[in-house]
């Protein structure tokens, strides 16, 4: 009889192999961002996606919903913007012979994918109705309870120029972003196919090759990808080893570090790293994985202190640093 666990990993990478073949149609270079948010996507995880205007990142999205077959929503993030733009809110609507009912409208967070664009553009208070909906997958409107459909996935992008009048995310609400993505420019060759893709008569479209109930079967073959146990304990060293008070800290990291990572860290990496195997056709997560993964994970997990700051050593550095440390 056929294995049933070699025919699903077999359906699993055919299905993977059409996602990258149709971004690629629209989206030229960006790989590594394509794949860590693929691995973002199948681990159900949020991501924060920092990059300069005009490097496609809403194109990158909505490209993902479409072939994944799921509804997309974008809300541009203002000062103005309020809570009940994006959940929705109840409206007084005329229900016959005279009388009247209010009637809940929906906002654009009832969607599969969710672009919260330059989310630091909006207040405090805005934010925290996007946050709540992503930690809870639900949202709350006059006493009501409402379950957010599932897959639910939020993108959310920042601008790292022109931060006058932004209000910066905590590290307590940066810490519920699965990762953290930095977009960079293309290269020559890269960006001479974006000119000749985007300035002729036709543009590339791409089709849909799964639908939502696939991605859900996708997320939960991820549960099944085994971590060897020494792959789970450098996860653990990693993490342990960014903690500045932490028994045996190293004298760099207390000299530069404030905060290190927490619990979530390793879960994320952990998971990061078997769904990255999973994407990648391997039998079970490796170390060369998980140090794939730890840049996005820990980069705004791992909070600088001041030294840092005075002497220019990035949250990079840092991270690349116990890389290198630890084996």
């Amino acid at each position: 009889m056929p294995d049933p666990t070699a025919e699903l990993w077999t359906a699993v990478q055919e299905k993977v192999a059409a996602l990258r073949a149709e971004i690629a149609k629209v989206i030229v270079g960006q790989d590594v961002i394509v794949e860590q948010m693929l691995t973002a996507l199948l681990c159900k995880g949020h991501c924060l996606i920092v990059g300069v205007p005009g490097l496609a990142k809403t194109l990158l999205v909505s490209t993902l919903g479409r072939i994944l077959g799921l509804s997309f929503r974008r809300i541009q993030f203002t000062p103005d913007l309020m809570p009940m733009d994006i959940i929705g809110s109840e409206i007084l609507q005329s229900a016959g012979a005279g009388a009247r009912c209010f009637e809940f409208v929906p906002g654009p967070i009832f969607a599969n994918l969710i672009l919260a664009d330059e989310i630091n553009r909006s207040s405090p208070k805005t934010q925290s109705a996007l946050l709540e909906a992503m930690q809870e997958k639900q949202v709350t409107v006059a006493g009501k309870t409402m379950t957010l459909t599932e897959p639910f996935i939020v993108y959310a992008t920042q601008n790292p120029i022109e931060h006058e009048g932004t209000y910066p995310l905590p590290e307590a609400q940066l810490d519920r972003f699965f990762f953290n993505l930095l977009i960079a420019y293309p290269s020559i060759p890269e960006e001479r196919q974006i000119v000749l893709k985007t300035t002729g008569r036709e543009a590339p479209a791409p089709r849909p090759v799964v639908n939502p109930g696939e991605v859900l079967k996708l997320q939960d073959a991820v549960l099944d990808v085994p971590v060897p146990d020494h792959v789970l304990d450098f996860i653990l060293r990693l993490v342990q080893a960014s903690r500045p008070n932490a028994p045996g800290a190293e004298d760099y990291i207390k000299h530069y570090v404030a905060w290190g990572a927490g619990p979530r860290a390793s879960q994320n990496l952990t998971r990061a790293a078997k769904a990255l195997a999973l994407l990648r056709g391997h039998p079970a997560a490796t170390l060369e994985e998980v140090r794939e993964v730890a840049r996005p994970v820990l980069r705004h997990r791992v909070i600088p202190n001041y030294n840092a700051t005075g002497e220019g050593v990035s949250v990079e550095t840092i991270v690349d640093h116990l890389l290198q440390r630890v084996q």
